[in-house]
């Protein structure tokens, strides 16, 4: 390794130091873009230094540079979820004749292959196979199954690159030829996540079943070595049918040389030296372009071929946290910039565009544990979309509630990752700084017993908190914000003492009384048997976030609408703005717990909005979060 390698920590031997060694495979990836295509944040419409593939195309060109000098060869591959995401993207998807930005990058930067995402599926099959079939590499996908001959997707199952080591013994001229087997598997969930797009269409198959008989089909066919892009997680070492993180599991198939993990966002190997050791070489390279993963794999030829001998996997930085913010590593690489500048000054002023006027500061930082403005107004907007329609419908009589969960809360995203949108005048640009996601508003019908679980399912974020205890974290980095639900119309309360009901996986853990309290609508408490049409998205209407207890409701049919534009379309209508749903929670009082709550640096500009000795225990952390504690 080089000192280029930041924030490296190297796994298994040093590929080139292994006896008999007699080449050097690098495989160099990306995963989870999601079309951070260019160092700059569409929603504050500023340059951002940690996040851009044209930042990792410099340290792409360095590894490259690197892999040339000593004789070695290098694939560049991509792990999935490029399409989606930036802004940017979108002015190409909303037309069928515009390229999706991510295909003029992979060209400009000369991938080898990609892998696909669950949120590739995000725009539907017809959008996606337009997409496929205009890169300049082939795509890889060995878990999808077509329904239908129509539903045909441009991808491989599988697929081996031939590439050639020309300072290695043996072959004509001089010349060895190497095989690299590549396979990619995405988590069956996708076919909730976008039923809307999928069901009947398409099904997403086991990935480690698909992955095992990938392996051998590669082997079969010659492949000299065989690596996985895994759109995958981590997760737990047992296997086990369906599961949405399968990392750990997959890497240990036989016949498997190299993994490449992403979908949860992690950096792996993690920066800290932390975590378990590997069998094989793994990386997962964060997400935006915020790193670049490197594995090398040592290559020894025999007479029965290429054999893998030693590897190391590591992870190289665009940006460093310091004290004073992030700080890039390597400028943009001009070439990707000029290609894409028609295309990104296209966003920018379409995200200029003027929406309407608000009053107050409207942000996220402090979304788990007091108002939150943005959410308020989301529900809102949500229920005035929703109405008309109930009124209409054999629900007419049924009380609305609208679910929303914060979709900018930090976490591996980082501590820029939050809404912050300023009173006054606002964009489109806010708009989508409010409102992120892709997803479309949906209606479903369900009683109290539900509600008191969905709500118990959503505070299972919080950590479980010990009175005379020392301060914890306040959130479980584990169990992602965005299925923090916050159900606007009714008042409850949050008890972190107890046990969480659910576990991440929506499995019930406990039956004691739960984390919540005083559950009421319209001022008196909640019954079991009580009925409610509740606003909600797409995403949590198609089983995003294991919210089990969802399952099988009836719904409200809507036209389709996406909710940043219901938002947009509730600020420009110039309805009284002040008039949101009010907060629906808090936690409950005097529990005489300790926590710790991590926000961004731009949570400083609303200190005032917090109690005074909240707002003077803010510190900064190395991380580049602001610390603040709580007295519960």
């Amino acid at each position: 390794m080089t000192q280029d390698d930041q924030d490296a920590t190297g796994t298994q031997e040093e590929a080139g130091d292994q006896p008999g060694v007699t080449g050097r495979l690098r495989v160099l990836a990306t995963s989870d873009v999601h079309s951070h295509l260019l160092g700059f944040d569409y929603y504050a419409d500023q340059e951002h230094p940690g996040i851009g593939l044209s930042r990792t195309a410099q340290l792409i060109a360095e590894a490259r540079k690197e892999a040339a000098e000593a004789g070695d060869i290098a694939v560049l591959l991509d792990n999935g979820d490029w399409l989606q995401g930036s802004p940017l993207a979108e002015p190409a998807l909303a037309t069928d004749s515009a390229l999706a930005p991510a295909i003029h990058a992979f060209e400009v930067l000369g991938y080898d292959a990609v892998g696909l995402g669950n949120h590739e599926f995000n725009y539907g099959l017809s959008a996606l196979s337009r997409v496929l079939s205009a890169l300049p590499c082939p795509a890889v996908s060995s878990n999808i199954t077509p329904l239908s001959a129509d539903d045909t997707l441009p991808v491989h199952k599988h697929l081996i690159l031939t590439r050639h080591f020309r300072r290695a013994t043996g072959g004509q001229d001089g010349v060895a030829e190497v095989k690299i087997g590549l396979l990619s598997v995405l988590p069956p969930q996708t076919m909730l996540w976008d039923a809307d797009h999928l069901a009947g269409r398409l099904h997403v198959d086991d990935m480690l079943r698909s992955a095992k008989a990938a392996i051998s089909d590669l082997r079969a066919s010659g492949a000299d070595v065989v690596i996985a892009l895994a759109h995958t997680g981590e997760g737990d070492d047992t296997a086990r049918d369906g599961m949405e993180n399968a990392l750990r599991p997959l890497s240990r198939l036989p016949g498997l040389d190299a993994a490449i993990g992403g979908h949860t966002h992690l950096l792996l190997p993690p920066p800290d030296g932390s975590g378990r050791d590997w069998e094989i070489p793994v990386v997962m390279p964060g997400s935006g372009g915020s790193h670049l993963g490197v594995i090398d794999l040592g290559l020894r030829q025999t007479p029965q071929g290429w054999r893998v001998e030693g590897g190391s996997a590591a992870l190289r930085a665009v940006a460093h946290q310091t004290r004073d913010g992030l700080r890039p590593v390597v400028s943009e690489a001009p070439d990707l910039v000029l290609a894409l500048r028609d295309v990104h000054e296209q966003t920018r002023a379409e995200m200029a565009a003027k929406v309407g006027t608000l009053s107050e500061a409207h942000h996220s930082y402090f979304t788990y544990f007091a108002e939150d403005r943005a959410l308020a107004l989301i529900a809102t907007a949500q229920a005035a979309a929703v109405q008309p329609m109930l009124l209409k419908s054999e629900y007419a009589d049924l009380p609305l509630l609208s679910a929303v969960a914060p979709a900018k809360f930090g976490g591996r995203a980082g501590p820029l990752n939050y809404t912050d949108v300023p009173p006054g005048e606002i964009s489109r640009r806010h708009v989508a700084d409010i409102y992120s996601y892709p997803n479309e508003l949906r209606c479903i019908i369900v009683n109290g017993h539900q509600v008191r679980d969905w709500l118990e399912m959503s505070a299972g974020l919080f950590n479980q908190l010990e009175p005379d205890a020392d301060a914890r974290l306040l959130a479980d980095p584990a169990r992602p914000g965005h299925n923090f639900d916050v159900i606007f119309g009714l008042q409850y309360e949050i008890d972190p003492r107890e046990h969480a009901r659910f576990d991440a996986e929506g499995r019930r853990l406990h039956e004691g009384p739960g984390r919540i309290r005083n559950l009421q609508w319209n001022g008196r408490p909640m019954h079991g048997d009580q009925q409610f049409a509740v606003a909600f998205n797409s995403y949590r209407s198609s089983g995003g976030g294991n919210f089990r207890m969802l399952m099988d409701a009836p719904g409200l049919p809507l036209p389709p609408q996406m909710i940043r534009d219901v938002v947009g379309a509730y600020v420009a209508s110039a309805h009284d703005l002040s008039a949101v749903f009010p907060a629906p929670w808090r936690f409950s009082p005097d529990l005489g717990v300790d926590a710790i709550a991590l926000t961004g640096p731009g949570a400083r500009r609303h200190l005032h909005e917090l109690p005074e000795n909240v707002a003077r225990s803010a510190t900064e952390l190395d991380t580049g979060f602001l610390a603040l504690k709580l007295r519960l």
